[in-house]
């Protein structure tokens, strides 16, 4: 957990994160959105989180085991039993009148929630500078329901306002700039960059516009079309989408390059024949991933395996059979098997695109031609075989919506995994070619010694107790609702139902609500991990400064990406910062200049 998992979190809350969400799964056998080991202890102590902790839609299991476990807010939508039909709202109401719930973790729950708000809203005056709503997620027509639920109070949602040049920079220049220096050159025997050759020919339907819209599919889930974007409920709307083909049809009309296409990708007589005449073929796959409440051609979600999708590897073979000069783009949200394709003699280029966004074509022109330099480095390693990376997706789980799987891996996932078994990668985590080449030199390291001198320090002494503002007026009639109060279904409601507090069933059960220390507000001792805004100052501080002077030695201009790869120093340094060092390997970032 600490060496591994646990740094973007401390990243985040170190950079003054507000919110985190607790997630659908279960951690060592408790639900992420009542797990006080992840929440309570690792997150709000250990890493001195003082934002909110919210749930996912769904992800909320209990009323009281959620509220002594650290969530502090719950999404609509986590249908509890009756009568409130909710986990919180009169349930948790209730869960504190009977004091299951005290009322300091009520009170914890709104300042930390509230904290947050005027941490990013420093000077509203709340309600009256509360700026409106101009659009809305769940319709695209101008006039909808403010509240979408209830299907009530008709207005106008959307007013469309065009933000692509808010910031002073235009989204799509920023887009296509981010897209082209994200491309990862796997391969290359010298056929890129593109001049000006004589014929191109463009295969695969990944290149191609779908041809019912960007859009056409709701929340992107298809592969129709080249790919940009991944498919679910965290998806956005392309206010417009540059195809492979498109970017590349506009470049070979300005260079006088001759141009065939073939989108489809099962006819594959029609793509060698159009291969074997071009000069240079591009051929397209891709494979898609997403969000598992969407399942497509059987994969829910996750993918089921590392092959192209839509026939991808055969048509790239196809290609490749015929034309001496072929040059493969992927669009994929992860690794696949490729092997063939490093070792094929006639697939002299390999690009990975990754899911590029609006600006797709035009950022991958930009790297075929050579206007912008190949920069991007795999954020994951290539392997050659699904066997190569250890755990495999289980088919066999007798209850799929209560999986269980034991990862006993610790912390040798990806190149480490690799490393640790001996498995040589197709290409490996870290891995990007370029158009030029660099030279390195005047590697120094220098000791903060200040830093180094004082040493890895435990935090020590105690919080102070928890604060409770105000007091709960208890009586039933002061958490009832306002007589003749209208209630609008499905909304949740925070008072009582009733003036009969007979719904203790609503609580849920939980692996904490009957541990006395979790209703415990007394001053708590101060973890030894802890101490900061991300943890342990001491894990932050600068003990090193790496420089090296790097000089372009090619002739093309381009950007170089250092990498600094560290091993575990443990048994160089004296044991007083033994614990730092376990951790320096996923901190490297922090030590260069």
């Amino acid at each position: 957990m600490h060496e591994l998992y646990l740094w973007p979190f401390a990243d985040a809350v170190r950079a003054g994160v507000g919110s985190v969400m607790c997630s659908y799964n279960k951690v060592r056998g408790a639900w992420a959105c009542e797990n006080e080991w992840t929440t309570n202890y690792l997150l709000k102590n250990e890493l001195g989180f003082q934002g909110f902790v919210m749930s996912d839609w769904g992800a909320q299991k209990t009323t009281v085991g959620s509220a002594l476990a650290g969530m502090d807010m719950a999404m609509p939508g986590d249908a509890g039993t009756a009568p409130y039909r909710a986990h919180w709202g009169g349930a948790l109401t209730e869960a504190v009148l009977r004091g299951e719930v005290p009322e300091w973790r009520l009170d914890d729950m709104v300042v930390r929630i509230m904290a947050a708000y005027f941490k990013v809203n420093p000077s509203v005056n709340i309600p009256t500078d509360q700026p409106e709503i101009n659009f809305s997620a769940w319709s695209k027509a101008a006039v909808g329901p403010l509240h979408p639920a209830a299907n009530e109070s008709y207005a106008v949602v959307n007013e469309f306002v065009d933000v692509q040049n808010a910031t002073g920079i235009p989204h799509g220049k920023l887009i296509r700039e981010i897209g082209a220096k994200s491309v990862v050159l796997l391969k290359n025997n010298k056929t890129l960059p593109l001049r000006k050759p004589k014929s191109l020919a463009v295969i695969g339907e990944d290149a191609h516009d779908n041809p019912a819209g960007p859009n056409a599919c709701a929340e992107r889930a298809c592969v129709r079309g080249t790919l940009a974007m991944g498919y679910g409920s965290g998806t956005a709307e392309f206010p417009y989408l540059i195809s492979p083909y498109t970017a590349l049809k506009a470049r070979a009309e300005a260079d006088g390059t001759q141009l065939v296409n073939i989108s489809s990708n099962w006819d594959l007589t029609a793509a060698k024949a159009a291969a074997a005449s071009a000069d240079v073929a591009l051929v397209f796959a891709l494979a898609h991933a997403g969000e598992n409440f969407i399942t497509i051609d059987g994969n829910a979600g996750d993918r089921n395996n590392l092959t192209l999708w839509n026939g991808g590897d055969e048509l790239i073979k196809a290609v490749a059979s015929v034309n001496p000069n072929t040059v493969v783009i992927l669009h994929t949200p992860g690794p696949v098997i490729i092997e063939y394709a490093k070792r094929h003699p006639n697939i002299t280029a390999i690009l990975w695109a990754g899911l590029p966004g609006q600006e797709s074509g035009n950022s991958l022109a930009d790297v075929l031609y050579g206007d912008v330099n190949p920069q991007g480095r795999s954020p994951f390693t290539w392997g050659k075989s699904l066997q190569d990376y250890g755990a495999q997706l289980d088919f066999t789980v007798p209850d799929p919506r209560n999986p269980r799987q034991s990862f006993d891996e610790g912390v040798f996932i990806d190149y480490r995994h690799f490393q640790q078994e001996g498995i040589e990668a197709s290409y490996e985590f870290g891995h990007g070619l370029s158009y030029t080449t660099f030279e390195y030199s005047d590697l120094k390291v220098t000791v903060n010694k200040d830093a180094a001198g004082r040493g890895y320090g435990p935090m020590s002494g105690t919080t102070g107790p928890a604060p409770t503002y105000g007091a709960v007026d208890k009586s039933v009639e002061a958490n009832l609702p306002p007589e003749g109060f209208p209630r609008i279904s499905p909304y949740v409601y925070p008072w009582l139902n009733s003036s009969g507090l007979a719904v203790s069933a609503g609580t849920g059960a939980s692996m904490y609500e009957n541990l006395p220390q979790a209703r415990n507000g007394s001053a708590q001792p101060l973890l030894p991990a802890g101490g900061g805004n991300g943890g342990n100052p001491g894990l932050w501080e600068v003990l090193y400064t790496v420089s090296v002077v790097i000089k372009n030695s090619g002739e093309v201009s381009g950007t170089e990406i250092p990498q600094l790869v560290s091993f575990p120093l443990c048994l160089c340094f004296a044991p007083a910062i033994l614990p730092l060092f376990r951790w320096l390997p996923m901190r490297v970032t922090e030590i260069w200049p």
